[in-house]
């Protein structure tokens, strides 16, 4: 099934290129159905990156997902031009008063950062209490999953000296065949 994404997204054209049913959501509007209305607080540097890549997961789904992009106001893009984030993404301000099926946070690279010290600690905490009675249910990746357990369940997180899971280098040491 389709994804219905804003007119204009550059992510339809490569998710087009690969075959994925995207709708826009002008084409949209004409349909019977009322999809899933899913949030994207996309805190990664490499936003349009990061869309295509989420975008692709989310298309495999049997219904219509209506995706809404958001940002942090106060945290200007450094490797994201203006003009995209002003046209795709909205404030929490302009949706805090509507309710979404889904919302998925995003990760930070912020992995040896302490949360208090995070420069948007402060509306990251905003959102992630109004999620709790605005949004159907979340889901938190990577760094987003630290301050959730902080904040919303009181679980610290602790600064290691290396990291202890996720993707690491690594090489064949037998090839399969």
């Amino acid at each position: 099934m389709p994804i219905n994404i804003p007119d204009g997204l550059p992510a339809i054209e490569v998710l087009q290129r690969e075959n994925i049913f995207c709708m826009t959501r002008s084409y949209a509007e004409h349909q019977d159905i009322r999809p899933l209305r899913i949030l994207l607080l996309n805190l990664m540097p490499k936003k349009i990156e990061t869309e295509i890549h989420l975008l692709r997961m989310l298309s495999n789904s049997p219904l219509q997902v209506d995706i809404e992009l958001m940002r942090i106001s106060d945290r200007p893009s450094k490797n994201t031009p203006i003009e995209h984030m002003e046209t795709f993404y909205k404030d929490f301000d302009s949706i805090q008063n509507e309710k979404y099926d889904g919302m998925i946070i995003t990760g930070a690279p912020l992995g040896q950062v302490d949360l208090e010290s995070v420069n948007f600690w402060g509306p990251m905490k905003d959102i992630m209490d109004w999620t709790t009675t605005n949004v159907t249910s979340t889901i938190f990746l990577c760094w987003a999953v630290q301050a959730a357990m902080q904040h919303l369940y009181g679980v610290p997180k602790y600064l290691l000296p290396k990291k202890i899971s996720g993707v690491y280098p690594h090489k064949l040491v037998k090839p399969l065949s």
